[in-house]
């Protein structure tokens, strides 16, 4: 009796590469992210590399470059997402607001809010070096989430367009400066309700004094 003939692929000697798991439910871009996400929300910034980011969501080392070209392509995927969900909290904070003070003294709430909530994306959103600074959709994505403020703005203050944009800046400043702060516990502990109910009542306080809801 004859041997069987090796088939062609066992004879060439040829060994398929094994495809990645997770590849079969055709997300693993969002599988990346959201490994990046619990990475950044557990340790923060300085605590994401792209080789726990793959173990995390099950796949090689190398996978991540296939989507993204290297961990600034990853981390400013999850910077891009960070802002549009920013963006989005700005514009809900003001749905039911009717004067130009309480829409900004909402807003300032809730960005504060945002940063406590999400405080290693929030860091990673404004870690340039570790972004791709020059990428288009993140400029733009930026850009969106700083209109909402400056929507509001030039609503309570009116002027010219320059004037508007400054006394825009100069409110982001104000509550920008506030998270980080908050983030480094300086108004009370981030880590149990306490201290944060701490830091919200501080938060408010300064945001009456600056800008009183009743216009007062």
């Amino acid at each position: 009796m004859k041997k069987p003939i090796p088939s062609a692929k066992r004879s060439a000697g040829v060994t398929r590469p094994r495809p990645e798991p997770g590849y079969h439910h055709g997300e693993l871009q969002e599988a990346l992210i959201a490994a990046s996400e619990a990475i950044l929300a557990e340790q923060g910034a300085e605590g994401f590399t792209l080789r726990e980011a793959a173990r995390r969501a099950g796949v090689s080392p190398a996978a991540p470059s296939h989507h993204f070209g290297n961990a600034q392509g990853l981390l400013t995927e999850v910077a891009i997402r960070g802002y549009d969900a920013l963006a989005d909290a700005l514009r809900k904070a003001v749905s039911d607001k009717r004067s130009a003070r309480e829409k900004l003294h909402a807003q300032g709430m809730a960005y504060v809010g945002f940063a406590l909530r999400h405080p290693g994306r929030f860091q990673m959103m404004f870690a340039n070096k570790r972004l791709l600074a020059d990428d288009a959709r993140l400029r733009q994505a930026s850009r969106a989430a700083g209109a909402e403020f400056e929507m509001v703005v030039a609503e309570l203050v009116g002027g010219t367009p320059k004037q508007a944009k400054t006394a825009a800046a100069a409110a982001w400043s104000t509550v920008h400066g506030f998270a980080k702060l908050a983030l480094e516990e300086k108004f009370g502990s981030v880590s149990n309700e306490a201290g944060r109910r701490e830091i919200t009542i501080t938060l408010d306080r300064i945001l009456n004094y600056l800008w009183p809801a009743s216009g007062a």
